[in-house]
């Protein structure tokens, strides 16, 4: 692809990075003043989601090479929303089931990333300004990615749309109904998107990750209105 024939779409992941740096930023703060694991895997999950889309950025502003391609299949295929849903497993599971599942899935993570380092590369498969996983010379390395994806959907989606049926069903927490609802939108986006890309459609992938993160961002605000509603309830008991 020319210069020419760049579109305002493969601009879209630098605001999409934007966008997750200050939601990082927000997240970090959430943690120092209420540090657990699933807000600390969140802010990772946040940061991996950015770094994805900020090799995307990097790929349209100047260029594409191996090692760019390479590092987005990992940040993005591999990790994609991976994080965020071990958030969610440390959110809705005990403490040593999340920690079991946890170290099960990050050696599979690992061991896939190395196999992404270690493949060679197929040049001609390499485009312009567009990341593909066809550069990986061992093919077969892109069929382990379904397996942690899927994992990721289970939990991250999926507890995002249990969590909204049961805040909707008791009728309280109504905020955390419609935040998990917006997360569970936000989080399948990203997913419909990585799947047209790997037909080639790229774009839709930009698109999927900048609304996707608008989404979970959104559904995050309300979920953390919950909270700030619970603490000031708490504060003024604590006065009265």
């Amino acid at each position: 692809m020319s210069p020419e024939a760049l579109h305002w779409v493969h601009y879209v992941p630098v605001a999409s990075t934007v966008l997750s740096a200050l939601f990082l930023w927000k997240l970090l703060a959430h943690y120092r003043t209420s540090p657990s694991p699933h807000v600390a895997w969140w802010a990772f999950g946040v940061f991996a989601y950015g770094l994805g889309t900020g090799l995307e950025g990097a790929i349209t502003l100047f260029g594409n090479n191996i090692f760019l391609t390479k590092s987005w299949y990992i940040a993005g295929a591999l990790l994609g929303g991976y994080p965020l849903a071990t958030g969610t497993v440390y959110l809705l599971c005990k403490r040593r089931t999340a920690n079991i599942l946890t170290f099960a899935t990050v050696g599979f993570i690992l061991a896939a990333s190395a196999l992404v380092v270690l493949s060679p590369a197929d040049v001609s498969q390499l485009e312009d300004f567009r990341p593909s996983g066809k550069i990986l010379g061992w093919q077969w390395v892109r069929l382990l990615t379904p397996f942690i994806n899927i994992y990721a959907a289970i939990f991250l989606i999926g507890g995002a749309i249990y969590s909204a049926v049961k805040y909707f069903r008791s009728g309280t927490f109504r905020n955390r109904a419609i935040g998990n609802t917006w997360i569970a939108i936000g989080a399948i986006l990203p997913g419909i998107g990585g799947s047209m890309a790997k037909f080639g459609v790229v774009e839709a992938l930009y698109i999927g990750e900048f609304v996707g993160i608008i989404l979970i961002w959104l559904g995050y605000r309300y979920c953390a209105q919950t909270q700030e509603s619970l603490h000031d309830a708490q504060k003024g008991e604590a006065g009265a």
